[in-house]
């Protein structure tokens, strides 16, 4: 079994590494010799690595057992996390080990957290790194292994079950490897999609292809100090605020829209409630603000762009909500609490998980009205759903039970409690900027290395829903004693 482990680590590795060609090719083509080593060197240990376990055991890799799987999956992404971080290191752009950790996390997790304050200065290749981070981490780089090296067999299934975001997590082909492989075309084809466009609206191919990967990963890290607002484009802020959206759906939905399975796709509660949502925050925001902004177009445009960046947890900036009125910094601030849809690129709790709540809510005020009466929770048009509401009810527990504790751990450094909350909500919901003093014109340069610590702990547990990290450190601490 530790010898398949070990495979698959070096398989991811190597394919981390592979990724990396594209902004090496990048430091070549500006000259820049420091990115380019910073970027040959993991890019060498990956491929060896992975070359090497292929060459000495070729065939299937042995199945993981569900437990086995969990563990497999929270220590590849820590793997991951800390290779992603030595071109970020050894450029030399991040002389801090721990500040380059935490930038590699914030990029996989798709955080888009940074500690950098001055991000125009980073060489151009690295910039574009940060913002792949966010892309190979979206999806998920498990499910990314799987569709290109289909030798997981069964286990691939259970690696993608820890590694993916939200309750949703059925096959929709019969091979879990085609699975995978029809959700990554998605998601490869929307990435370009709007790569294209916002180079057609102006910006750089650099530029267009980094804000195209921060954004269909739901990430937020950006080329500029000011985001997205740096451009100054009506155009290119609009078609960030739809694919932002789009991330947001569950991409299996696409899959089935696709191939022709559209009332799946319209009958889905989940969709229509985060479709509810967003139209209703955008609505209570922009008549709040545009009642005290002098350019109404410009008002809508920010409060559209802010609030699909929230709840999709991108965390991109056109203007700082921070600075809004009271009233929309609240509608704001709730958003923090809510998310995109289960098996989305986005953080937070999912929407689906609140849709089970109020439902089962709903049926209770019903039961209390009607006593004699059976009610059943009715989830995309199926009924009988209520084995549901537990499982969603134990995941919002724990879910705030992390958000209070990281929540502590920021007080303790220092920060103030208003402060310290959102940040820790931001964490776990890997949503970015924050409230307070690390509101979105704020960066996390500043905070001392045990919080920074602490906060890549989170990220990593937001980002694999909190029980797969958790159950990696509860198997350290067993085999500890």
């Amino acid at each position: 079994m530790a010898f398949s482990v070990c495979r698959i680590f070096t398989y991811i590795l190597g394919l981390v590494g592979t990724s990396m060609v594209l902004p090496l090719l990048v430091s070549f083509m500006d000259g820049d010799a420091s990115s380019a080593r910073a970027f040959l060197i993991p890019m060498s240990v990956g491929w060896i690595a992975a070359l090497s376990f292929f060459l000495v055991a070729r065939g299937r890799l042995r199945i993981l057992d569900v437990r086995n799987a969990f563990g497999v999956a929270a220590g590849v992404w820590i793997a991951i996390c800390l290779f992603g971080a030595l071109p970020l290191y050894l450029s030399g752009a991040f002389p801090s080990p721990v500040d380059a950790v935490f930038e590699s996390v914030s990029g996989f997790t798709t955080t888009g957290a940074s500690v950098c304050a001055d991000i125009e200065s980073l060489p151009r290749s690295i910039n574009l790194w940060r913002c792949e981070t966010h892309w190979l981490g979206g999806l998920g780089v498990i499910a990314l292994a799987v569709a290109l090296i289909p030798l997981l067999g069964a286990g691939g299934f259970r690696l993608i079950k820890a590694e993916t975001t939200g309750p949703d997590k059925t096959k929709l082909t019969t091979l879990i490897a085609d699975t995978a492989k029809t959700l990554w075309v998605v998601y490869i084809a929307l990435t370009a999609i709007e790569a294209i466009l916002l180079w057609g609206f102006g910006l750089g191919v650099i530029d267009a292809i980094a804000h195209a990967f921060s954004t269909l990963g739901t990430g937020g890290f950006s080329t500029r100090n000011a985001s997205v607002g740096a451009f100054g484009i009506p155009a290119v802020e609009w078609t960030c605020t739809a694919f932002m959206l789009l991330a947001s759906v569950n991409f299996g939905l696409y899959c089935r829209f696709i191939t022709g399975r559209w009332d799946e796709f319209c009958r889905d509660s989940e969709l229509r409630t985060l479709v509810l949502v967003v139209l209703t925050s955008i609505a209570v925001v922009a008549a709040v603000q545009c009642g005290v902004s002098a350019d109404f177009g410009r008002a809508v445009r920010d409060v559209a762009f802010q609030v699909a960046s929230v709840i999709s947890t991108t965390g991109f900036m056109t203007s700082d909500y921070t600075t809004w009125q009271p009233a929309a910094q609240m509608v704001i601030f709730l958003l923090f609490f809510v998310g995109g849809c289960s098996g989305s690129t986005a953080g937070g709790i999912k929407v689906v998980r609140w849709t089970i709540l109020a439902k089962s809510l709903a049926n209770e005020f019903r039961r209390i009205l009607h006593p004699h009466e059976v009610f059943t929770l009715r989830i995309n048009g199926e009924t009988g759903r209520e084995s549901f509401v537990p499982v969603a009810a134990s995941f919002v527990f724990l879910y705030f039970a992390l958000v209070l504790v990281t929540t502590f751990a920021g007080t303790l450094s220092g920060l103030d409690v208003f402060t310290a909350f959102s940040a820790s909500l931001s964490m776990v919901g890997n949503v970015g900027p924050a409230f307070g003093g690390l509101g979105p014109s704020a960066n996390y340069g500043d905070i001392a290395a045990p919080l920074k610590g602490f906060y890549c702990f989170a990220m990593l547990a937001g980002r694999l829903e909190i029980y797969t990290m958790l159950i990696l450190i509860g198997r350290a601490f067993r085999h500890s004693r």
